[in-house]
């Protein structure tokens, strides 16, 4: 969810630079980084479970039932997302070979996707590392407040019930999470910027 919304709101947001559309998403983005995820959560239940009745309050039983909680975890990332994307892109549109591109009359979406995007997005790949990991370890709030039997609420009883081993393992798992993230995140740098290489340890002499 923060990536399907947050990478194309921070594109709309750099191309129509404070035009109602950039104004929109970064208000939009605002609102989902400032808002706490327990708020949000039961701002949720409330419209779409009390009053509209369109959605289950808590629980896991079926597709239905992560609608809400995606969202909630989806919105406070893709605001970060969104104004990281924004920031980086209409930094990279300043470079000299922009201007060339357009020079050479290639259209404007063409000269955003095809050579100013792929640039800007090695901040954007690091903060999605980070996310992926701290999603997969658990989100506590959220599962605690939609009733999800996730990692968090696992770790959560671990730390009630005083069972260190469970303890133990749901933070080496969170460890190794955060771990297997960054390397993903080395990984893509390669592949996003070809002057990127990744060397033998001798290399470097």
């Amino acid at each position: 969810m923060s990536w399907l919304i947050g990478i194309p709101a921070g594109i709309l947001s750099a191309v129509k630079r404070y035009s109602f559309l950039d104004i929109f998403f970064m208000g939009f983005s605002v609102m989902g980084v400032s808002m706490p995820v327990f708020w949000t959560g039961l701002i949720f239940q409330y419209i779409f479970s009390l009053k509209l009745g369109i959605l289950p309050v808590s629980g896991f039983k079926g597709p239905e039932y992560l609608v809400m909680p995606a969202i909630v975890l989806g919105w406070s990332s893709a605001g970060t997302i969104a104004r990281l994307t924004r920031s980086s892109l209409l930094e990279v549109m300043r470079n000299d070979y922009i201007r060339t591109a357009r020079a050479k009359g290639l259209r404007e979406i063409k000269v955003v996707l095809n050579h100013a995007l792929k640039n800007s997005m090695l901040p954007v790949v690091t903060v999605m590392a980070l996310q992926v990991a701290g999603l997969l370890s658990g989100a506590v709030i959220t599962e605690s407040i939609f009733g999800i039997p996730g990692i968090g609420r696992v770790a959560v009883n671990a730390i009630q019930s005083r069972d260190m081993p469970l303890l133990q393992g749901s933070v080496v798992l969170t460890t190794f999470l955060v771990i297997i993230g960054n390397i993903i995140a080395d990984v893509l740098y390669a592949w996003i910027d070809p002057r990127i290489k990744f060397g033998k340890p001798g290399d470097a002499r």
